[in-house]
């Protein structure tokens, strides 16, 4: 993944758990496992509290994509995994929520920092080349995915 380096770490928070991780989870080409459980309990879906196995190239994407900003703050977590149960709710409430949507594979993040812009973080994860990159500008959040590399939004 370009740009993740020798060591990936990963940073975040959530602003509906109060939960905060920040830990390296790949080492010169070896995932942690630990590391990966706990960031997968932590993009659960908070409503459900059902846990997935996040997709690690995602999550490769999103830290690399960090790194490439060059920010200490951690990303916010809005939306990492979502059960089906939730994603038929958000639908029945949002044109933008997909019916199959990557969050409901684990293969998906919605993400937000307030020292850098949609448009900055949007080109950051794109640079990665490793997926889907959605810009929402007016709820102020990046989609970030590692489905097919493809970009939508303003």
């Amino acid at each position: 993944m370009r740009g993740a380096g020798d060591i990936r770490r990963l940073r975040m928070y959530s602003g509906r758990t109060g939960e905060r991780i920040d830990m390296i989870y790949w080492i010169e080409g070896d995932y942690i496992k630990d590391a990966v459980k706990e960031v997968n309990h932590f993009m659960r879906d908070w409503r459900t509290d059902d846990v997935k196995s996040m997709d690690l190239r995602n999550v490769d994407i999103m830290a690399a994509a960090h790194n490439l900003l060059e920010v200490d703050e951690p990303y916010m977590l809005l939306s990492g995994y979502r059960s089906p149960k939730t994603n038929a709710m958000l639908r029945s409430r949002s044109r933008g929520v997909a019916k199959n949507s990557l969050h409901m594979k684990g293969q998906a993040a919605d993400l937000r920092l307030s020292t850098r812009s949609v448009s900055q973080m949007a080109r950051a994860a794109q640079a990665c080349r490793g997926g889907g990159v959605g810009k929402y500008s007016g709820s102020n959040f990046v989609h970030m995915d590692c489905g097919v590399v493809r970009s939508w939004g303003g």
